[in-house]
């Protein structure tokens, strides 16, 4: 807990470093922060407002995401934390930090490209294998255990995996 003179030193960077602790409770390698669901951050006195942006409108962590960041936010001292839904801001996979896909491939999930907002279903037909690196792949499935993953076989090294589609 810190100082209220302290808490008025904390800055939008610190709360963006205290939020890559704030864990993805379906890939507990990536961060809310790795996964680009932290849009606008406000500090006023002592109460802070993030605007959290979910990966899908309907995505059943939103509700346990905000009040991870709340209580975050809240061991820093702020005694006001609001964390709001914000659905004006479209999430895609390009909002992955390049460190967040690098997790991905550690957790065993092939990546998506960037695309700035234009692709196609080769796109998602189409991976590179998280385990041994090669293209050699197909698609099995467009669905995978969630809604944002396909399923994937690898030639070379014959290992399935699940891909994050480019959305």
């Amino acid at each position: 807990m810190f100082t209220e003179a302290e808490i008025k030193t904390i800055g939008r960077e610190e709360i963006i470093e205290a939020l890559k602790q704030v864990m993805d409770p379906e890939i507990p390698t990536l961060s809310v922060v790795d996964l680009g669901m932290i849009g606008d951050v406000k500090i006023e006195n002592n109460s802070v407002r993030v605007n959290l942006i979910p990966t899908f409108t309907a995505c059943p962590a939103i509700k346990f995401l905000q009040q991870k960041i709340r209580e975050k936010i809240s061991s820093l001292g702020f005694e006001n934390v609001e964390v709001i839904k914000d659905t004006s801001i479209t999430w895609n996979t390009d909002r992955i930090s390049e460190s967040g896909k690098k997790k991905l491939e550690q957790f065993g999930l092939g990546t998506p490209q960037r695309h700035g907002g234009n692709f196609s279903l080769e796109d998602i037909e189409h991976s590179k294998c998280p385990h041994c690196g090669s293209s050699n792949t197909t698609m099995n499935s467009l669905f995978g255990s969630t809604l944002c993953r396909s399923i994937h076989y690898c030639f070379d090294c014959r290992q399935s995996f699940e891909r994050f589609k480019p959305l």
